[in-house]
């Protein structure tokens, strides 16, 4: 039985504190043990498809003791994986949590870097895991060492093997892996604005933008909207998902678990505004969690009908109606 796979080339361990109020400059005291806990886009992933009760598995480097100690909490969560080893040491990455105002503060170390032939053994280890995948989840930033076209490397070997593959990157990563056509991409709208080199004035305008990187051959975009919701595109539906009404407490992970849930509607063969709704439904859930918590099948299953959802007109060419 094939099962998805997740890649995590630049993982880290996630240390999380939460204070009553961060004081910039100021002294902080903490009134409870931070928590850490294994990190990547990849691997966060993994985690929301296990909370979906999806067997999956998660590859990509590992290195040094806080490799291990990565490995060793996978181990507890129940997911399997299979990591490259390389040299140096995995990344720390700290979240500082404001409980005041609801907001998270990152700061994320650069992270290990990967040589040639590193890369060539990793390159060897996906080809056969790829044999018993059916979506392959490319996520995160790539290390030092890393061409910026090494996602699209990936996509353009998994599809050899049938698989199709679901890219949530940025900058080059983004820029270089859309070329290779993966089957879903999920930028946020920073991410999309980045990648047109404008800024969008309306949400027809982000549809467009979508509906082009539809016609270039990518099945479906997300866009990630944050307090607003999410844009799904199609070639021939869009919504546009609003969430219900949470007091955020973490972004982290929220993104990562829009893509859980889409990996999973997929697998469930659920229609395209399922889809959307589950993946938005996934998102705000795990953005109302402190810390790197993420979102449970039965919490989906119990919001998913109360987010709201606007279907965006297209006509049969797939252009936006006006």
């Amino acid at each position: 039985m094939t099962k998805p796979l997740t890649v995590t080339l630049n993982p880290a361990l996630d240390k999380t504190i939460s204070l009553p109020e961060f004081e910039i400059g100021g002294l902080n005291r903490l009134k409870s043990d931070p928590v850490t806990d294994p990190g990547g886009k990849g691997i966060n992933v993994a985690k929301v498809l296990t909370q979906l009760d999806m067997k999956t598995q998660t590859t990509g480097f590992s290195a040094g003791s806080t490799g291990r100690m990565i490995e060793n909490a996978l181990t507890q969560l129940s997911i399997d994986y299979d990591f490259q080893q390389v040299s140096g040491d995995v990344r720390t990455n700290l979240k500082i949590v404001d409980e005041s105002k609801g907001v998270t503060t990152e700061i994320n170390e650069p992270g290990i870097k990967a040589s040639d032939n590193e890369l060539q053994a990793f390159e060897q280890k996906l080809t056969k895991l790829l044999a018993d995948t059916n979506y392959l989840v490319l996520s995160g930033s790539t290390p030092d060492g890393v061409d910026d076209d090494q996602y699209k490397r990936y996509i353009n070997l998994a599809r050899e093997y049938g698989v199709k593959t679901i890219l949530d990157a940025s900058g080059p990563n983004l820029k270089e892996g859309i070329k290779a056509k993966p089957h879903v991409i999920k930028p946020n709208i920073h991410e999309l604005e980045e990648l047109f080199e404008t800024s969008f004035e309306s949400t027809e305008a982000i549809v467009k933008a979508c509906q082009e990187l539809v016609e270039s051959g990518i099945n479906i975009v997300a866009v990630s909207l944050g307090g607003d919701g999410a844009l799904f595109v199609s070639e021939k539906e869009a919504y546009q998902v609003k969430p219900f009404s949470i007091t955020p407490q973490s972004t982290v992970g929220a993104g990562d678990s829009m893509v859980g849930a889409m990996v999973y509607a997929l697998n469930q063969g659920y229609d395209f505004e399922t889809l959307a709704k589950w993946a938005t439904t996934a998102g705000t859930i795990t953005a109302s969690k402190v810390g790197t918590t993420v979102c449970t099948l039965e919490e989906i299953e119990a919001h998913v009908e109360s987010v709201s959802v606007e279907k965006i007109g297209l006509n049969d060419l797939g252009r936006l109606e006006t």
